[in-house]
């Protein structure tokens, strides 16, 4: 299979877009807190990429089945490129980055809206508690070659057991006009300085809050 590539450019599709500013591809993001005995276990995920961007997976795909071995195989592909970036995602407590285990629980990739939708369980290494507590987690690609963003707020949910005593908020940051300036610039066969992580100066954060 061609076209899925991985590290920075998640899984980029190669020569599938012609535009000439960062970011190249964008996938939306709905994002759920996983709870159990009162506890913060791990983020369900579901990312939705855009229609350039899922096209070649949709013709890798063909006319396969939901759920067959041609579907797991390709999203077996995507996923490897996910965690070869950490998930893309960052969760922070007390100033202190919270780890994850190193293979989501469970992930599928299938198509809706002639787009491809990956969804998986990032769980955390260990349980967190949330009486009292504060978190704060982002999803991104530190290159901003791909934009992954929340259409609408209500895309971080919380499960209805929490809905009375946590709250969720998301932040959309405002970058100064240099940093806008400078992503602009770049095109596809550009890369900005790893030291600048472009994509965090992009990346909405979103802030779970319990009593």
């Amino acid at each position: 299979m061609q076209g899925i590539i991985g590290a920075a450019a998640l899984w980029m599709l190669t020569g599938a877009l012609d535009a000439f500013a960062h970011p190249h591809s964008f996938i939306s993001l709905q994002s759920t807190v996983v709870v159990r005995d009162d506890q913060f276990i791990a983020l369900k995920m579901r990312w939705t990429m855009d229609e350039i961007t899922s096209a070649d997976l949709l013709y890798d795909a063909g006319d396969a089945p939901p759920g067959s071995e041609v579907w797991k195989k390709l999203a077996a592909e995507v996923m490897a490129n996910v965690l070869g970036q950490h998930y893309f995602t960052e969760v922070w407590h007390n100033g202190k980055k919270v780890k994850f285990i190193d293979r989501p629980t469970s992930y599928s990739l299938e198509e809706e809206n002639h787009q491809a939708v990956l969804n998986f369980v990032l769980p955390l290494a260990s349980a967190q508690p949330l009486s009292g507590q504060t978190y704060t987690f982002s999803t991104f690609d530190p290159s901003y070659y791909v934009d992954m963003s929340y259409a609408e707020d209500s895309d971080a949910r919380l499960p209805p057991a929490l809905a009375s005593r946590c709250s969720l908020k998301v932040m959309t940051p405002s970058p100064g006009d240099e940093v806008l300036d400078f992503a602009s610039s770049l095109d596809k066969a550009d890369a900005p300085p790893e030291d600048m992580n472009l994509g965090r100066q992009f990346a909405q954060q979103v802030t779970l809050q319990c009593q």
